[in-house]
């Protein structure tokens, strides 16, 4: 049987482009996302009174910052990917990117990665720095490690899926504010999904973004509103199922092929 060869320097290669590229305009991919979510902190700390209320047992400061560090990494992840192949479409020099040996799920597995670092890269410097506002634990690392990779894994793959459809930045844009926030914000990231009404509370259990923020907020503060064991398994065939739709489409060559 022959075996499988791997580019392992152009993949590697090609991994190192994603990175450099978002880390060359840091004030943009790295500042500017620790700035927003800050200012969601304040506002909501502000406007809800969070310095002194509660959710379940934990503090509303620390529920508010441990839902918008995963939220924050979700949405850096989306973007790098996306960004990165609709600014080859649109650049004309996506040809640049497909004519180096690399296979399609080389280059599949290096956005994915490339994605994936961004989101982890916030994500740990967005717990730190919340550190001088309000304590963030971390009582389950494997947890908060598990739901923050698939939580970045989930959206960078959709990102991909939705710059490979994408033939103009409105299209983007469209996928942005009517697809990605909505699901994001309405996944509990700022409040309790508990208050919601009966019905609306069975509708975000249809929603992978809820489960990840749930999941990752529970390795942070031991504090959930959902089955973690249900939430495992949904983040799991939603983000690898994602990654492999992302392949599947690269693979064919729609829309990246003239």
């Amino acid at each position: 049987m022959d075996k499988i060869h791997i580019n392992w320097i152009g993949l590697w290669s090609f991994y190192l482009k994603e990175v450099r590229r978002f880390l060359n305009v840091g004030l943009q991919t790295v500042l500017a996302p620790l700035v927003s979510a800050f200012l969601f902190f304040s506002i909501f700390t502000l406007a809800f009174d969070g310095s002194t209320r509660v959710v379940g047992d934990v503090s509303y400061q620390a529920f508010l910052a441990a839902g918008l560090t995963i939220m924050t990494m979700m949405q850096n992840a989306f973007a790098n990917s996306s960004s990165s192949l609709l600014h080859s479409k649109l650049l004309g020099n996506i040809g640049d990117v497909l004519m180096p040996p690399l296979s399609a799920w080389e280059l599949t597995l290096a956005y994915l990665c490339g994605g994936v670092t961004r989101g982890l890269m916030i994500g740990i410097i967005l717990w730190l720095a919340f550190q001088l506002f309000v304590p963030l634990s971390l009582d389950d690392a494997s947890l908060v490690l598990f739901y923050g990779f698939h939580g970045c894994l989930f959206m960078t793959s959709l990102g991909l899926v939705a710059a490979i459809w994408a033939e103009k930045f409105d299209h983007m844009a469209s996928i942005n504010n009517f697809v990605v926030t909505p699901l994001t914000f309405l996944a509990g990231t700022f409040y309790s999904v508990s208050r919601l009404p009966a019905h609306w509370q069975d509708v975000v259990t249809f929603n992978p973004f809820y489960y990840i923020i749930d999941g990752f907020r529970y390795g942070l503060l031991t504090h959930s509103e959902g089955d973690i064991s249900i939430g495992m398994i949904v983040v799991t065939i939603s983000s690898w199922g994602t990654a492999w739709i992302a392949w599947c489409i690269m693979l064919s060559g729609y829309r990246l092929r003239p």
